[in-house]
């Protein structure tokens, strides 16, 4: 696999408060074609990314890939969650940790409880999303399938087959957004990109453009 750079940090947001950590991979040129913002769920932080692999496969596809943690989760504990878990936060939240990782309209990767933070954003900054890769979040019922269909974001839709009522649920909501393709991962829990990294690393890879060749994504895969 071609050699990539890890980093991690803390950013500071115009709202004040704690820091959030990150962490970070990037081609070792510094010449990446696509930014992505890796988010996590509730009982996870941006260490998965970093043990299953997804922060370096991105980076050796071309990509630069950050992972933070959420407000008083992870490494950003003493960071307090502009909304309480299940309540929609601001959107110009996320907009607001772009700007601190100058990362640029970047594809959004979104499980479980981040949707809380994903959504809001989605709706209101589109223009910033490059991809939407949704992996069963929360609070997707917060919207109208009307405010779904106004939305062209390419869109990946992701769930394990065995997550029978948040999968589920946010896949009838979810499947309401204009420009959308479905990825159901057989035998696979809620958080289906631990269950079967291979297959989920895949289906990143082809909405990820620098990686949208099929060649491309078995020889990254495969090296």
């Amino acid at each position: 696999m071609t050699a990539v750079k890890l980093s991690k940090g803390h950013i500071s947001l115009d709202s004040g408060g704690a820091p959030l950590f990150y962490r970070q991979a990037e081609p070792t040129d510094g010449k990446a074609k696509l930014s992505v913002l890796l988010l996590h769920g509730i009982r996870f932080s941006s260490e998965n990314w970093l043990t299953i692999g997804t922060l370096e496969i991105l980076a050796n596809a071309g990509c630069r890939v950050v992972g933070i943690d959420l407000p008083g989760l992870g490494n950003s504990k003493a960071a307090v969650a502009p909304a309480a878990v299940g309540e929609l936060a601001p959107g110009d939240f996320l907009k607001q940790v772009l700007e601190a990782l100058q990362l640029g309209p970047a594809v959004v990767v979104s499980p479980s409880l981040s949707g809380m933070y994903s959504l809001p954003f989605l709706f209101q900054n589109s223009s910033l999303v490059r991809a939407y890769i949704p992996v069963a979040p929360i609070c997707t019922e917060k919207f109208t399938p009307e405010q779904y269909s106004s939305i062209q974001t390419p869109t990946l839709i992701v769930y394990g087959d065995q997550d029978t009522q948040l999968g589920e649920v946010s896949l009838n909501n979810l499947k309401n957004l204009a420009n959308n393709k479905v990825v159901v991962m057989k035998g696979a829990g809620h958080p289906c990109y631990l269950d079967n990294p291979a297959e989920w690393h895949k289906a990143v890879l082809s909405s990820c453009r620098p990686c949208d060749d099929a060649k491309t994504i078995n020889r990254i895969l495969d090296s």
